[in-house]
């Protein structure tokens, strides 16, 4: 009896970000396409070759991707924007979807034809979301009336077919394709336009996907893992019922089907997920531990039941000995019909532990990345086998007991602030309807008053000065005076554009939660612990590894020299405590929610320094609230609850002439609406553009209270918005929000674009701002 180990997905961004340097090179026409698909396949191969030196015996195809999996699903089954299709697919047609446009619409091609730019493809991108509860984005599927699904793009074969080459004879090492589920893929489409309801289409669909397996088994494929998350979700009949037809339909095909869910528990799909016609089940038996027993306990022993106990969505060491444990019934009952792998794609931890040079060795201990993640796959495995490794399931547990205790990660004063926690009032002083008459009173600003969301862009000089002093090479005088140099430049730039609210641009920040947590306590940081959040844009979490505390104020200096070198109104600016953790790898040793509370205490006193430093304009980024809602509704109150009382908490202490700014990006708003409201910021501003605005729709129906800046423009195109359609959107927002009561703003920092198109995009938007507010008092006259 041998328990097979296998792999869901691993980081396709490279060791060191390959992919990312050599995807922005072609984006920019440095290199060519032949140069990225060179790049690309000597990625595949390391990342097949580490799981196979990790023992991994099954190991996964098409989890690599140029910009995103679920893109890459679209392309393959053919749904294309009606604005992108062309007669034949190339590669810069996903890219259009992903972001607007490709190299081509802006440049010659540099692989030897003579032709010019063809600005006609270009269009405005897909819309963004986040996968699931994850900080990874996908592009949303487009579906129109005339959408038919066909087999469009052929990459997903040409990589089978080059990973079947690699295949040894002897050898116990085999592939299986990865391929999001229909029914997951139906579920997380977009209708546009027309009113045929998706589950229609799921015939259609069905027949496409049967001859991708059909292919694939042509090929010489044994398994195919076919990824149903929304398993996870609080699904209703009609989506049971699609899941019974689509695995009868796809069951005739003759290859075996692993269909994984992770993230969550199966809830009440559990009898759906052991009775689909499928031969085997992977399953998520961390964030699913309280259903564990009763899935081992249903399932049919006769199919393949996978079971992830190491984390792959943290990067906390496994406690292989109480995993071997755990799964002791799990054994006796399938035998080597039990596999063993991480509980999901490994796509969302940083690729390998073994670079990381300057973390606390203490805290090194504690870890594990992708690379070693494996290694305990194999161990675990192992273990079940009897053939484990002694003096490494030793080791394994004298890290886990150390931490335990770990002085590193305990702080008994921040533990003690936390139990006075009920001295705290969470609401302020005044209701906003009084402290509006006060803020308009003491900000005297325009109607339509036009700000941004904080950043403005890194150039290579910014990063460049930084990279300088954190190697020692700028002394910390020189590094300021390089700063603030920046800020007096982008502070000049506001005020020739008119701006009306000022930032300071942020170029001492790295990024928007690294920068804080560097100046936490409680937190570490990594040198190589990159993620991938979407295409080429990596993130490098922080981790939270004990009892968070502030040592110094962490943002005072920088604002009060902005608010130096203007008269306007300079916003301070932080990174709400629920982002804080949300975009940061959390520890596992306690509740999500002390962590949290922990983060808004620190961000409380920031908040109070600031205000006694003369900022009186403050906007503290919630950008991930939402995200952070547990897969299933019924979680969702507590979450909330404990969520919106971080932000209050935060918040509460100030005057009531002090304005209260948030930011939230990629969210719908209609499920939360009224724990938006709760937080009773002063001033919201939100991504719309991409929504066309029907994003807002959740703040007329809730008759939101308080103030908001519908973002006019998509930050993460290059593409440079027109006057006129950045009032057409003003236009609509005025119809669904009181005027007196809307901001104007792009829908997200400016960090990644460049000088050359936000300057003539804010120009344009602050031109928008000036010909409404001529509009309406043209309006208010004839009135």
């Amino acid at each position: 009896m041998t328990i097979k180990t296998h792999n869901l997905g691993y980081p396709r961004i490279g060791d060191k970000r390959e992919l990312k340097f050599t995807l922005e090179a072609y984006w920019k026409g440095e290199k060519t396409l032949a140069d990225l698909e060179k790049q690309a396949r000597g990625l595949r191969y390391q990342n097949v070759q580490t799981q196979i030196d990790a023992g991994i015996e099954l190991i996964p195809v098409n989890d690599f991707a140029y910009y995103d999996q679920v893109l890459n699903m679209s392309t393959l089954l053919g749904v294309i924007p009606k604005r992108f299709r062309q007669d034949r697919f190339d590669v810069e047609v996903a890219f259009r979807m992903a972001r607007g446009r490709a190299p081509s619409d802006d440049q010659p091609c540099l692989d030897g034809h003579d032709h010019a730019p063809d600005k006609s493809k270009a269009g405005y991108a897909g819309a963004m979301k986040k996968w699931f509860d994850t900080n990874y984005h996908y592009i949303v599927p487009e579906l129109y009336d005339d959408t038919e699904f066909k087999i469009t793009d052929t990459r997903l074969f040409d990589e089978v077919a080059e990973s079947l080459a690699l295949k040894s004879d002897g050898t116990n090492i085999d592939f299986k394709p990865v391929l999001v589920g229909p029914v997951t893929y139906l579920y997380l489409a977009e209708n546009v336009s027309n009113a045929i309801p998706k589950l229609s289409r799921l015939p259609s669909l069905l027949a496409v996907y049967q001859q991708v397996l059909q292919k694939l088994a042509d090929l010489g494929i044994n398994w195919v893992q076919i990824d149903e998350p929304i398993l996870g979700l609080e699904l209703s009949t009609e989506w049971h019922n699609a899941f019974n037809q689509a695995y009868a339909e796809l069951a005739q095909i003759p290859v075996k089907l692993l269909l994984a869910t992770y993230f969550e528990t199966l809830g009440d799909n559990l009898n759906l997920a052991c009775n689909l016609p499928v031969a085997g089940l992977h399953y998520d038996g961390l964030r699913g531990e309280k259903q564990l027993k009763d899935l081992v306990e249903q399932y049919p022993a006769e199919k393949v039941l996978s079971l992830g106990l190491v984390d792959g969505r943290n990067i906390w060491k496994t406690d292989v000995n109480a995993a071997i444990a755990s799964l002791k019934a799990a054994k006796t009952k399938f035998g080597d019909h039990l596999w063993i792998a991480p509980s999901c794609s490994l796509l969302h931890v940083p690729v390998n532990l073994e670079v990381e040079e300057k973390l606390n060795p203490e805290l090194k201990t504690y870890l594990a990345f992708a690379k070693q993640k494996l290694a305990e796959v194999k161990l675990l495995a192992d273990g079940l086998n009897g053939q484990a490794d002694q003096q490494a399931l030793q080791a394994n547990a004298q890290a886990i007991a150390a931490k335990q205790t770990s002085k590193l990660i305990h702080n008994a004063q921040v533990q003690a602030r936390l139990a006075q926690l009920d001295q705290i009032a969470l609401d302020r002083p005044l209701p906003y309807s009084e402290r509006e008459k006060l803020q308009k009173g003491k900000f005297n600003l325009p109607l339509f008053p036009t700000t941004t969301i904080g950043s403005f862009p890194q150039t290579q000089e910014i990063r460049q000065a930084r990279r300088q002093f954190k190697n020692g090479e700028l002394t910390e005088a020189q590094y300021i005076e390089a700063m603030q140099a920046e800020i007096r430049d982008v502070c000049e730039r506001q005020e020739r554009m008119g701006i009306d609210v000022l930032v300071h641009g942020e170029p001492e920040r790295n990024d928007m939660v690294e920068y804080f947590g560097e100046q936490l306590d409680g937190y570490a940081f990594t040198q190589f612990g990159w993620v991938q959040s979407y295409g080429s844009r990596c993130v490098k979490p922080p981790i939270i590894f004990g009892d968070v505390s502030r040592p110094k104020p962490m943002t005072v200096s920088w604002s009060q020299y902005a608010q130096s070198q203007t008269d306007k109104t300079m916003k301070g600016m932080l990174t709400g405590a629920v982002t804080m953790l949300q975009w940061s790898f959390v520890r596992n040793d306690q509740p999500r929610e002390t962590t949290c509370n922990q983060i808004a205490l620190t961000l409380r006193d920031e908040v109070l320094d600031l205000e006694k430093a003369g900022i009186h304009m403050i906007q503290i980024d919630e950008a991930a609230l939402r995200e952070g809602l547990p897969i299933k509704k019924s979680d969702w109150a507590d979450y909330l609850r404990w969520a919106v009382n971080s932000f209050r908490m935060t918040t509460s202490g100030v005057q009531n002439d002090t304005q209260i700014h948030t930011h939230m990006c990629y969210s719908e708003f209609n499920d939360i609406i009224d724990a938006v409201a709760a937080m009773d910021a002063d001033v919201i501003t939100i991504e719309t553009s991409k929504s066309n605005m029907k994003l807002l729709d959740a703040f007329v129906d809730f008759e939101y209270p308080n103030e908001i800046g519908p973002g006019v423009y998509d930050i993460h195109s290059p593409n440079i918005p027109t006057v006129e359609q950045m009032v057409r959107l003003i236009e609509k927002a005025a119809k669904l929000i009181p005027a007196e009561r809307l901001w104007v703003n792009p829908d997200c920092g400016l960090k990644t674009r460049g000088w050359a198109e936000t300057e003539p995009a804010l120009a344009n938007m602050v031109k928008a701002a000036q010909q409404l507010r001529a509009q309406f008092a043209e309006k208010k006259k004839t009135a």
